[in-house]
């Protein structure tokens, strides 16, 4: 079994070298290639991804893209870890179509293909780990109608229209308003492509437009800490923030009493998962074709909690 320190090396060497074949003939070589890494909820979905390889047995490597709008980058980094011939694959698709013509090569080769945090629009992946994100998202839409007084305008910024992760979280959310809440309305979707400077700046040029604006939500931990940024910089009072993950950043918001609450989805329980279903499908066993790895709605009330406190990565 690798040591910490010898798995943690073969991981930065990926950043150079992408993809590196299995060592020993009878080690399974199961690459992730995650979304990227500029968020503590990939180095979180890494660390349960290395605690099963250990359970297992197995190399893994854990790469991404510097940042979530490098889909041409991310699509290089899946072709060069299939070329490796690994015995099974985690990828988290930046794009739901963009990788799939390479998946159906992966299947297509024998290689199982588990999808992880956001699926793709294929029936390739043998299974997804993930959030069950419309459901998370109209959780949070409800929170926000609780805490504005059921009416009012609200905004979103969203981390990306590409990624079933950005889609299901915006749909999730406005499709529970309109449902439940004739009396709030969404002024505006902007998209911050995860990036907590640039959500910082929508943020804030939301903000200016709306100065009667009650509420918003930030679909993921760069697009939330983007928007507490924007109201902590413009000095803005009054607007009701709700986000999506729980970095350091978003956890000290609440403590604080900035953020309101936000959803925390299980990170280390994805990437556990998902080497542990890339290790099943080797063996040819069957799987569900969805892994719900959970979500929490979390606040000044319960941040404290036990369980809550199990599924911060801060």
């Amino acid at each position: 079994m690798l040591s910490r320190r010898t798995l943690m090396g073969a991981i930065s060497a990926a950043a150079l070298i992408i993809g590196t074949p299995a060592m020993a003939q009878d080690e399974l070589f199961i690459p992730l290639v995650s979304k990227g890494f500029q968020h503590q909820f990939w180095q979180a979905v890494q660390a349960g991804a290395e605690q099963a390889a250990a359970e297992e047995g197995v190399r893994i490597t854990f790469e991404g893209p510097d940042n979530e709008t490098m889909v041409d980058r991310q699509i290089d980094m899946l072709a060069a870890a299939l070329a490796n011939n690994p015995a099974a694959i985690g990828f988290a698709a930046l794009d739901s179509q963009a990788a799939i013509p390479l998946l159906r090569q992966a299947a297509d080769a024998g290689i199982p293909v588990v999808a992880f945090d956001s699926g793709v629009d294929s029936d390739i992946p043998v299974t997804t780990a993930t959030t069950d994100n419309r459901a998370a998202a109209s959780l949070a839409a409800d929170k926000m109608a609780e805490l504005i007084g059921g009416s009012g305008t609200v905004a979103v910024v969203a981390h990306d229209q590409t990624s079933s992760t950005g889609i299901d979280r915006r749909d999730g959310f406005l499709d529970q308003i309109e449902a439940k809440y004739p009396d709030i309305q969404v002024v505006t979707v902007q998209y911050g492509q995860g990036d907590q400077l640039q959500s910082t700046e929508v943020a804030k040029a939301i903000l200016v437009a709306n100065p009667e604006l009650d509420g918003m939500f930030g679909t993921n931990e760069g697009s939330a800490i983007g928007v507490v940024n924007a109201v902590r910089e413009l000095g803005t009072q009054g607007v009701t923030i709700i986000g999506y993950d729980s970095g350091k950043a978003q956890t000290d918001a609440i403590r604080e009493g900035l953020m309101a609450g936000a959803i925390t989805q299980n990170p280390v329980g994805i990437g556990y998962e998902t080497v542990k279903a890339a290790v099943a499908a080797t063996k040819g066993e069957d799987l569900p074709k969805i892994i719900d790895t959970g979500f929490y709605y979390y606040d000044q009330s319960n941040i404290d909690n036990a369980e809550i406190q199990a599924v911060l990565y801060d």
